[in-house]
């Protein structure tokens, strides 16, 4: 198989000498940045799932927190296998 260089860098000419024109006819575009917005009924109803919680489930996820930190946190990896077999097995 014999693959012709020329037509690659052909491709790359036509590619750059496109922007070139675009820039000298001011056509081109500034780039806009992306931006993310968080409505009022978004931040409230954040608000409102974290009161909903139970004390017992902070407490629990508190109790969490502090033995990771402390470095206490044991995984026990038999559930980590039981809860990953049957997804290893249905993706053969």
């Amino acid at each position: 198989m014999k693959i012709n260089e020329n037509q690659r860098i052909g491709n790359i000419n036509k590619y750059i000498q496109n922007n070139e024109s675009r820039s000298v006819n001011g056509t081109e575009k500034k780039k806009r940045k992306d931006e993310v917005q968080i409505s009022a009924e978004a931040k409230e109803l954040l608000e409102n799932t974290s009161a909903v919680r139970s004390n017992e489930q902070n407490q629990r996820i508190q109790e969490l927190k502090e033995s990771v930190s402390a470095g206490t946190y044991h995984v026990e990896a038999r559930k980590i296998a039981d809860k990953l077999y049957p997804y290893l097995r249905d993706n053969k």
